[in-house]
């Protein structure tokens, strides 16, 4: 459909008063053809394989009486740099039992999850009980685990291929894939993330993105849903895909005739991913309470104390010693209130630029919120940082920004454990005391700089899937912003 809006016809396209031959016309949107997406998931794959490859080195060659790696797995976890929560959480949750998860479970009074609950959203906790289901030692529930997450790595660099042609090589041979793809359970989320976007501008099926806009967005909103049962983030992308239904999509010429919003379906957006999580969780619910809250009162007990290393932590020392009731009480309120703020921010200015441009840019105000939550958030993990890269496919930044993310990433990807590994040795680890402490000093100040400045960068810079299509000479190189 040369000339055509994906999603409006050809007589919708005339009615907005966007002539064929004009210098506005849109391109249509052409991934990548089958044998190019075939060598894109071959590439992923191997990257996958790394990946795996990475964290089995902590495996074996013994096992002892309860399927713990050995020799000195406490130790090798760390200096070896091969430390994944899989593997670790294989002895203390009642994975290793093969407990169904949350529906005889709960959390005790030390804040410990007991009787097969996890800190997890549902989805997850089925994905590690059926990662241990056949597992008898912590290395086969590593397999297991990586077998049942590889094909959603996969999937997303398919989709990335699809939307953003070879910049989707930025999530099929990033380090972070090598580092923490079979860290803990990021790949299933990460694809229902891509894949909501994938829906809204490529549709599905023969008619692909002549599909309604309403109608991409429902399915969209319900793989938003499906990932907050997952890992919570991809909620947070709701707001924004909102603001683009109410909007009427690329230069509301989807909006409903004679309309200038399309309110009814931004609010029927938002009862679909509601809807959607709802009816994930209701059957754990039900069948456990106690165990599926458990998961919920985890997160919301738990402190930014040195295993989290977010700004909360570091900024506050040494007051944000985990026996400070107050100083912890205080960052409880202020990070969500601060993360809050920065969405409001994030979706102010994408307005902002909807009023300009005529489009509500939803995916370059998604990836700033997603900075915002992973700058503001009491918790930081090492592995969040494939959440975020996606984003780099997506948006057309500066090579400079993911150059450098991938740098501070990589320092606190290793220096993180080195310096777990020297405070379990009782060794001197401050932070004049060697390469670890410093090498977590720049992963942690390096990465919060740079999310404050890929927040701007994010709003400021157009989105791969947006129109007009990049030229051929452009299509990988961002663009200057």
């Amino acid at each position: 459909m040369t000339g055509v809006t994906p999603g409006v016809t050809a007589s919708g396209k005339a009615a907005a008063g966007v002539p064929d031959g004009s210098p506005d016309r849109e391109k249509p949107v052409v991934g990548l053809g089958r044998a190019a997406l075939a060598v894109l998931v071959l590439i992923c794959g191997f990257t996958l394989f790394l990946g795996f490859a990475n964290k089995d080195r902590c495996t074996g060659p013994e096992f002892d009486a309860w399927g713990r790696s050995g020799p000195d797995f406490d130790t090798r976890k760390y200096m070896d740099v091969c430390y994944s929560d899989i593997q670790y959480l294989w002895i203390g949750r009642d994975i290793d039992k093969h407990v169904f998860p949350y529906v005889h479970g709960g959390i005790n009074e030390r804040g410990e999850m007991v009787g097969g609950a996890v800190e997890y959203p549902v989805l997850t906790g089925l994905m590690i009980w059926a990662g241990a289901l056949f597992a008898t030692t912590d290395a086969g529930f590593l397999l297991y685990s990586a077998l049942l997450m590889a094909p959603f790595g996969l999937a997303t660099a398919w989709l990335l291929g699809r939307l953003s042609r070879w910049r989707a090589l930025l999530w099929a041979l990033s380090p972070p894939m090598v580092l923490y793809a079979f860290h803990n359970w990021e790949l299933p989320v990460v694809a229902c993330a891509v894949a909501a976007v994938y829906v809204v501008h490529r549709g599905w099926g023969k008619r692909g993105a002549d599909r309604p806009l309403r109608q991409r967005a429902y399915v969209a909103a319900a793989l938003l849903g499906i990932g907050f049962a997952f890992k919570i983030y991809p909620a947070i992308f709701v707001l924004p895909l909102m603001l683009y239904v109410v909007t009427g999509g690329v230069r509301g010429r989807e909006l409903p005739e004679g309309r200038t919003s399309d309110v009814p379906g931004m609010v029927r957006t938002a009862l679909v991913a509601m809807g959607t999580a709802v009816a994930v969780n209701i059957p754990f619910a039900v069948a456990g309470f106690n165990g599926w809250l458990a998961s919920f009162a985890f997160q919301g007990m738990r402190k930014a104390d040195i295993s989290s290393n977010s700004i909360w932590f570091w900024a506050l020392r040494p007051s944000s010693n985990t026996d400070n009731a107050v100083v912890h009480g205080l960052i409880g309120i202020a990070s969500p209130v601060f993360m809050f703020a920065s969405f409001g921010v994030a979706c102010y200015v994408g307005w902002s630029r909807y009023q300009r441009e005529g489009t509500f840019p939803w995916v370059a105000v998604s990836a700033a919120m997603l900075c915002g939550f992973l700058l503001l958030h009491k918790v930081h993990s090492p592995q969040y940082t494939l959440w975020l890269v996606p984003m780099f496919v997506l948006m057309r930044i500066k090579w400079g920004w993911i150059i450098a993310y991938f740098f501070a990433d990589l320092a606190m990807g290793v220096g993180i454990f080195l310096w777990f590994g020297e405070i379990a040795a009782d060794r001197p680890a401050g932070i004049y005391d060697g390469f670890a402490a410093q090498a977590v000093m720049v992963g942690v100040w390096g990465r919060a700089g740079l999310l404050i400045g890929l927040f701007i960068a994010f709003l400021a810079a157009r989105s791969t899937v947006d129109p007009p299509l990049m030229t051929r000479q452009d299509e990988f190189l961002p663009a200057k912003s």
